[in-house]
């Protein structure tokens, strides 16, 4: 069978939409960090939009692995000069696919750091983006503070060390530009973050301190990092999804990206170097932010964690099927109303009620078949970026919070390793052993897993949201997740399309 290549576009052509432009004519403008699934579902499909439109020549991307994981995306690439499949998959059993060609360069820091450093330092890169996971910026869900604390940042701040971290790499490029005179480049965060700019710019600005404070300065001074809201479910791909487009198109591609047909990508227009006009692509160039970011965040991410560890204990393992269940449906729909939203400002041009709504749809599309597990991997980062906001600004205006409560209650149940039929579970959290420390004092007495403040803050000392807490456990305990939903949800249910 035909493998996915350059040299192969030309028999694809006609099986589906291949690339337009002529690749050997993109000149590289963006290095982005993090090539998993949802950059080549977004970032990259929005560039390769408009190279399709025949613009934005100078706009071409060059990926950059860091972690040794990353070696299986270079290896593909590499082999594929780029190239992938994208396919996006309706809830009425629609498909669309093409092939995306934006991605022309990847460089694998482990190997060569020297050329990674190189290409940020090119005058040509003038946007550097990321999409390295909520993890991957070291700041404390706590206290707010960059943690120099982490192996990779430790190495990259010590002596005459050759720099392997994202961070490590930026700073020494933009060390490199600051000596040749050259402008510095954009910094731009794609991750789901709140204020992902100001998170960037706070972990870049804080490594570059502890490295060169001088450098740390400049940086401060003269490198814009806009926010952004990003969104498209992706889940990870599958050998089936491979085999899919094996037999639905004729070729192998060994790393296609599933996706849902929607997709939105709000953007601050900050940008000093230049960039290429998203907007003829879809995107939404804004000067605040803010309100997107907060209805996404608290809505679709929260609403993840609101579903799964419920939906997981109950027997559930797709997003598909828990919101296909009409009291998990429910019970999700009443948090992102009576929780989450009054905690949001307006936001322009957006009706909250039809989001909420289209969420509720999405999460449904059966096409997609993205699992609980790849929501609860670090929950123990996800749950205070996502959830606790809301939690907070509920303790200050004195609104509901049983739901929100619940679910930390199932987090903590789930973290005992098995579901409600004994079935185990794998955890996955870089907080595992304080996590499970956290469980054993719960266990001796009932709260004490809220005074894990990395996670919670001073959430544990509240004493309303410590007695919600020790309700949800005890309601758990007493009747298993399903029964526990049932309790609050069931009043709920004739006010829900009233809202």
């Amino acid at each position: 069978m035909t493998s996915l290549n350059e040299v192969a576009l030309p028999e694809l052509e006609g099986r589906l939409p291949i690339p337009s432009y002529d690749r050997r004519a993109v000149r590289t403008g963006i290095v982005h960090f993090g090539v998993g699934g949802f950059h080549r579902s977004h970032e990259a499909m929005f560039i390769d939009r408009l190279l399709n439109l025949g613009s934005s020549q100078d706009w071409g991307i060059c990926g950059v692995g860091v972690l040794p994981s990353d070696a299986s995306m270079h290896g593909v690439l590499a082999s594929q000069d780029g190239l992938y499949t994208l396919v996006l998959k309706g809830f009425e059993g629609t498909e669309d696919a093409r092939i995306i060609g934006s991605i022309t360069e990847y460089l694998f820091a482990p190997h060569d750091p020297a050329a990674v450093i190189r290409k940020l330092a090119d005058p040509a890169t003038r946007i550097v983006s990321l999409s390295i996971t909520e993890g991957g910026y070291s700041i404390n869900g706590s206290t707010g503070e960059f943690d120099a604390r982490t192996p990779d940042i430790l190495h990259d701040l010590g002596p005459n060390t050759v720099p392997g971290s994202a961070f490590g790499l930026i700073t020494a490029a933009l060390a490199k530009r600051r000596e040749q005179g050259t402008a510095p480049f954009t910094v731009m965060s794609c991750d789901n973050i709140q204020g992902n700019g100001d998170v960037a710019r706070k972990a870049l600005v804080s490594f570059a301190r502890l490295k060169d404070p001088g450098l740390a300065g400049w940086i401060s001074e003269t490198v814009a990092f806009p926010n952004s809201m990003v969104d498209r479910i992706t889940p990870v791909t599958t050998d089936a999804d491979r085999a899919a487009v094996a037999a639905a198109y004729g070729f192998s591609d060994a790393w296609p990206v599933i996706a849902e047909p929607f997709e939105q990508w709000v953007l601050e227009d900050n940008f000093p170097a230049g960039r290429p006009p998203l907007e003829d692509a879809g995107v939404q160039m804004v000067d605040d932010v803010e309100p997107y970011e907060l209805m996404k965040l608290r809505l679709l991410n929260a609403s993840h964690q609101v579903m799964s560890y419920l939906g997981y204990l109950a027997g559930h393992r797709y997003v598909h099927e828990v919101c296909a269940d009409p009291l998990f449906a429910d019970f999700i729909a009443g948090y992102m109303e009576q929780e989450a939203t009054p905690t949001l400002r307006p936001v322009p041009g957006i009706d909250l009620h039809a989001y909420r709504n289209e969420l509720i749809h999405r999460f449904s599309n059966p096409a997609v078949r993205d699992t609980l597990a790849r929501q609860m991997v670090d929950a123990s980062v996800r749950i205070p970026k996502f959830v606790l906001p809301v939690v907070r600004e509920q303790l200050r205006l004195g609104g509901p919070i049983d739901r929100a409560a619940l679910v930390i209650a199932a987090w903590a149940r789930f973290l005992e390793g098995t579901d409600e039929d004994l079935e185990p579970i794998d955890l996955t959290d870089q907080r595992l052993g304080d996590l499970r420390a956290a469980l054993r004092a719960d266990h001796a007495e009932p709260g004490a897993f809220l005074n894990l403040t990395n996670v919670f803050g001073d959430l544990g000392r509240n004493a309303r949201f410590a007695a919600a807490y020790r309700e949800a456990r005890e309601a758990l305990q007493r009747s298993g997740a399903r029964t526990a939903v049932q309790d609050l949800t069931e009043p709920s249910i004739p006010t829900r399309s009233t809202s």
